[in-house]
């Protein structure tokens, strides 16, 4: 069994609970946050803490709670995060810089509250979940892509500049999975006189279809759990189903536009 504290954001649903519950079941002592701990007064699977992490302050509140509590923390897992959707020139600026504080400030904001005790203790794992979305810029979830895209680039420096310390960095990149996502994405409205409204109406169907088909999301709590275990972690991690890690191969290999192509055609553009 194992004993090491792990901190989770947005642990009150989804992915987030998921991968708490395994971890939980596995051994680890586990904290979860979410923004308001008053929405889930008969949560039980593992202790909840209130964070919001657009703000600056509240991470290192949240840390030193646990430190105060454990004496150390082992792993963060930054899972917070919200949708977002909608023609880039049509979704108000407002709504993106929301969209950036939460899926890729926040993840900074808990990595400067994390990683002084991570240094102290000489030992330490920080696990961003960003999205197979942030590999390609997709049709009416542009702002969702460049922000998770963004949150990689940022782990891949922010590794480097902490190897010695004995702390590990990582991205796991899920696909879709069967999540409350949908219903909490911010959604440009669809307005009638719109030059996007039947594209973007219908790219909206097909995206919503996919997360109410998509995969249980305990497949990323045993993926966390085996990058855990792992002695030296890799950078870049993947999950979801065969066809949509299959899609980043293709980007790799396949010219620009006819990559292009191949996502005009599946959401029918």
């Amino acid at each position: 069994m194992e004993h090491r504290v792990v901190l989770i954001t947005g642990g009150s649903s989804g992915i987030g609970k998921a991968i708490g519950k395994y971890l939980r079941d596995k051994g680890f002592k586990v904290y979860g946050t979410t923004r308001n701990t008053r929405n889930h007064p008969h949560f039980t699977a593992f202790d909840l803490l209130e964070l919001d992490v657009r703000d600056p302050g509240g991470p290192v509140r949240v840390v030193d709670k646990v430190l105060s509590l454990e004496g150390r923390l082992d792993v963060l897992v930054n899972n917070a995060g919200i949708g977002i959707t909608g023609p880039v020139e049509e979704t108000p600026h407002e709504e993106i810089v929301k969209a950036f504080e939460t899926n890729f400030h926040g993840p900074i904001h808990m990595a400067k509250a994390v990683l002084p005790a991570m240094r102290k203790q000489g030992s330490g794992l920080i696990i961003n979940i960003t999205s197979l979305a942030g590999y390609m810029g997709l049709p009416y979830r542009g702002i969702y892509s460049a922000c998770k895209g963004a949150l990689e680039l940022l782990t891949e420096a922010l590794r480097m500049e902490t190897r010695g310390f004995g702390i590990y960095i990582t991205n796991l990149a899920p696909g879709d999975f069967a999540t409350n996502i949908a219903s909490g994405r911010y959604h440009a409205p669809v307005m009638e006189t719109s030059p996007y409204k039947v594209a973007y109406e219908r790219t909206l169907h097909i995206m919503n279809e996919h997360v109410d088909q998509g995969q249980d999301p305990v497949m990323v709590a045993k993926k966390v759990y085996e990058i855990i275990r792992t002695k030296r972690p890799k950078v870049h991690y993947k999950v979801g189903s065969r066809l949509q890690k299959f899609s980043l191969v293709l980007k790799g290999i396949l010219p620009d536009k006819v990559y292009e192509k191949l996502i005009l055609n599946h959401y029918k553009l």
